[in-house]
């Protein structure tokens, strides 16, 4: 009976092993964005504590304190998020200040 690939009986010594080499991926982690609102002479106050309160899900406190931030130094960071969510939550601002008829301006930066 003749042996098959590995078993003895054939004059080759070499055993059937093989190396499996496994890649490692690295996932490289997404670029972050700020998503910053600018002050205006026009938009009140109670807008832009709405605005930072519904799409930045803060509490009434942290949004008052974003909103005096963006009064006094002219720009305020209401969040840092992947460029998607960054997108979508400027885009949402937007449309919500136009809507009620504010110049609100609302916009995103790379970190």
């Amino acid at each position: 009976m003749a042996s098959g690939p590995g078993g003895s009986g054939g004059g080759d010594d070499r055993s059937n092993t093989a190396i499996i080499t496994r890649t490692r991926t690295r996932t490289k982690r997404p670029s972050l964005y700020r998503v910053l609102l600018l002050n205006d002479d026009y938009t009140p106050m109670e807008f832009v504590v709405l605005v930072v309160e519904r799409f930045f899900n803060k509490s009434h406190e942290d949004a008052y304190q974003i909103m005096m931030h963006v009064h006094h130094n002219g720009v305020g960071e209401c969040g840092v998020f992947t460029y998607e969510v960054a997108e979508t939550k400027v885009t949402q601002v937007m449309d919500f200040a136009r809507k009620h008829q504010h110049p609100l301006q609302c916009v995103m930066e790379k970190k």
